[in-house]
């Protein structure tokens, strides 16, 4: 975890900055998880791979639990899965 220069005094302040700095990493974490997903099935998608229904399956859960999170807003998560979907439908 990175250190973050303090400007807070006092001590519910200062594990205010811990916490946020924690949710941080993990909020990017499942943002990353669920790039990576969808890179995985649009690549995947174009090599013309056999697994393409399972990396789908996949992406659409790394999407879902994002916007469950709120770390996207849901009409994106809509919005993604349906392009995926339209991905698939053309292969």
């Amino acid at each position: 975890m990175k250190e973050v220069t303090q400007m807070a005094n006092n001590p519910s302040a200062k594990k205010r900055i811990r916490q946020t700095a924690t949710k941080t990493e993990s909020n990017r974490a499942h943002v990353s998880a669920m790039r990576t997903a969808v890179k995985r099935f649009r690549s995947a998608v174009e090599a013309g791979e056999s697994n393409v229904e399972e990396l789908f399956r996949l992406a659409a859960k790394e999407i879902d639990s994002a916007a469950t999170k709120g770390l996207i807003h849901k009409n994106k998560a809509a919005r993604d899965k349906s392009r995926l979907a339209r991905l698939l439908k053309a292969n």
